[in-house]
């Protein structure tokens, strides 16, 4: 629960540090408090807004000294919609800032004191996504309108151009907004349950001039589709698919366990490190192609894999490790709970001729465990499971299973650090690497190498070596 302070009170002190979340670090005498858009050095006033759990929350309202690393955003609303906390603050300052988040995530969640290497970034930091997922909403003047959730909230920040996603969707976002409005296709409303069209998805291929369209809407037919649809390629002829997602549920989960396909194969290709992949409207896939490709290049790299290994490709999305690991391996199995994604995987094996990979569908660590129980040998183990992390009973049987080195993928520097402390007893860290995938954000990738203590000591000395 939000206890509001004595009157919101303005505090004018200096920001020390940046939190976890990217938010300015300030103190006074009742305890620490987050301010959005303040960076360390920076002094100013700010308005305390709430409490909570003993650390308040407050805005900027007005800056006296300004850091030498702030510089001026490309995007009016950046810090309104929370999307793009560090778009006033120097690229180089974001990459030293993202290798002390993981550094400090290690020291006080999993703590261990490890080394981390410079946070790997963009020569271009901008218009980098390749999806795009908007909420839609009506104005206070009854108008369509696209954009973020503000920060906190389900109040939807217009925006109509994005700094950080792939241009070619801005024309296409347009088009639906006007479409929307001319043929009365009125967005969903939450509070009364009422309306059409909930959120746009809009993926775009990075090696391929192919483009993905999906609507999400809060009912299964209506008025106009097929108009619609056909309006929406008139205008934006570029578009290669068009799928609807039906989600009736009063939920903030943007998917609904339907799909239809309206328009096109229902799917996009991309490519990653020379293997070709077919992506669907509710499969994951990375979102920066550029940082993906240095991601994997990364993690392929600290896996040393050899023509004798056999890896297990955990929390695998549609195969991309893994088939990009197959080349140099012996055999790849790989290990997903979302059914969409197992057959995307199986399909993108197949479409690139790939013999040595296997796709399963199921529990990462029950899978695992059945592995242990037939005594299979696994020498590899890639793990890049959701933001929460992994948990016991997979860790667990990672355990019994004894893989002799482990890459562990992560989006989230807590988790991670919680994870790795867990498997610290039997296993020992070599290396840890930050990528850059979401520059403007305080978010950071993560590529840390572990192998079995005293297991293979030659395999330690080379990875040295190699780093």
């Amino acid at each position: 629960m939000y206890s509001k302070p004595f009157n919101k009170k303005i505090i004018h002190g200096v920001c020390t540090d940046l939190s976890f979340e990217g938010k300015g670090v300030l103190k006074d005498k009742d305890g620490v408090i987050f301010v959005n858009g303040m960076f360390p050095g920076e002094e100013g006033d700010v308005e305390v807004l709430y409490s909570r759990a003993g650390v308040s929350f407050a805005k900027l309202k007005k800056l006296n000294k300004k850091s030498d690393d702030r510089i001026e955003p490309r995007c009016p609303v950046s810090f309104s919609c929370g999307g793009c906390c560090f778009q006033s603050l120097a690229y180089p300052a974001q990459l030293l800032y993202k290798s002390k988040k993981v550094k400090e995530q290690f020291r006080k969640i999993g703590g261990l004191d490890v080394e981390v290497r410079p946070t790997l970034g963009m020569d271009d930091p901008y218009n980098y996504r390749n999806k795009i997922q908007m909420p839609f909403s009506l104005d206070n003047k009854g108008n369509v309108v696209s954009g973020f959730f503000k920060e906190g909230t389900h109040k939807v920040i217009p925006v109509e151009s994005c700094s950080i996603e792939d241009k070619r969707s801005e024309k296409i976002l347009a088009s639906i907004r006007h479409l929307c409005a001319s043929m009365r296709i009125f967005p969903y409303d939450e509070d009364t349950g009422r309306g059409i069209l909930r959120h746009v998805l809009i993926k775009t291929s990075f090696h391929h001039e192919e483009i993905m369209v999906v609507i999400v809407t809060a009912v299964d037919s209506f008025p106009s589709r097929n108009n619609f649809v056909k309006q929406l390629l008139k205008e934006n002829p570029e578009i290669s698919t068009i799928v609807q997602n039906i989600n009736q549920r009063k939920t903030n989960v943007i998917f609904g366990d339907v799909t239809k396909n309206l328009y096109g194969k229902g799917y996009i290709r991309d490519s990653l490190l020379g293997v070709e992949f077919s992506i669907s409207a509710k499969s994951f896939y990375q979102t920066n192609p550029v940082m993906t490709e240095v991601l994997y290049t990364e993690a392929i790299k600290a896996a040393m894999i050899t023509k004798d290994d056999v890896v297990f490709d955990a929390y695998s999305g549609i195969g991309t490790i893994g088939l990009i690991a197959a080349s140099k391996a012996k055999e790849v199995i790989s290990v997903e709970i979302v059914k969409e994604a197992v057959r995307d995987a199986q399909s993108n094996a197949k479409r690139n001729g790939i013999t040595n990979f296997t796709s399963i569908l199921g529990d990462a660590g029950e899978v695992a465990r059945a592995m242990a129980r037939d005594k299979k040998n696994i020498s590899v183990l890639f793990m890049d499971p959701p933001r929460k992390g992994s948990d016991e009973n997979f860790l667990n049987a990672v355990k019994t299973l004894k893989p002799s080195r482990i890459v562990y993928v992560s989006c989230d520097p807590s988790t991670l650090a919680r994870d790795c402390k867990y498997l610290s007893d039997q296993y020992v860290i070599n290396s840890v690497q930050p990528v850059d995938l979401f520059p403007q954000t305080y978010h950071v990738e993560t590529v840390v190498a572990m192998s079995l203590k005293n297991n293979d000591k030659r395999l330690i000395k080379q990875l040295n070596v190699n780093s």
